[in-house]
């Protein structure tokens, strides 16, 4: 595994956050027809960064920001039984630093931060052709649970 320093993600790191949000958007696209074409934002990141209720981490190799990470609290449906879930997003990592260890290093941060808010139930949602990303999920612990399907309807 690479030496990476995980630390939470502060204002300063905003324009890169941005780029990496748009490099996971350019990767997903194949995946959903549905995204709208042109510039598009998954995430407030600024607005992550400064709530309560979520942690933006980051990975460091020396001076670089290589990864980034958020978990958020989030109220599950009424019929589950726990009344919190952590639900991780916004996860990248530098196409020259995956295969190394990195995305488990960046969930275990966010997993002990989901701990430190009373939380032990922490989900996430990865597209069903990312063989990549479901590998590193995989590796990582998660196992999947449900399959959401859609078909677009003629009008």
């Amino acid at each position: 595994m690479e030496k990476i320093e995980y630390r939470k993600a502060r204002l300063e790191d905003l324009p890169i956050l941005y780029e990496f949000e748009q490099q996971i958007i350019v990767t997903e696209r194949p995946f959903d027809p549905t995204l709208k074409p042109g510039h598009i934002n998954y995430y407030d990141l600024r607005a992550k960064i400064l709530e309560e209720t979520s942690e933006v981490i980051v990975g460091m190799s020396g001076d670089e920001v290589i990864c980034s990470g958020y978990a958020s609290i989030k109220t599950p449906e009424p019929y589950l039984d726990f009344d919190r879930y952590a639900y991780m997003g916004f996860m990248y990592v530098r196409p020259e630093h995956r295969g190394k260890g990195v995305i488990r290093g960046l969930i275990v941060k966010l997993e002990e931060w989901a701990l430190s808010q009373s939380i032990n139930e922490v989900r996430l949602e990865v597209y069903d052709d990312n063989a990549g990303a479901l590998r590193a999920y995989e590796k990582a612990g998660f196992k999947r649970h449900m399959v959401v399907m859609r078909r677009r309807i003629k009008i």
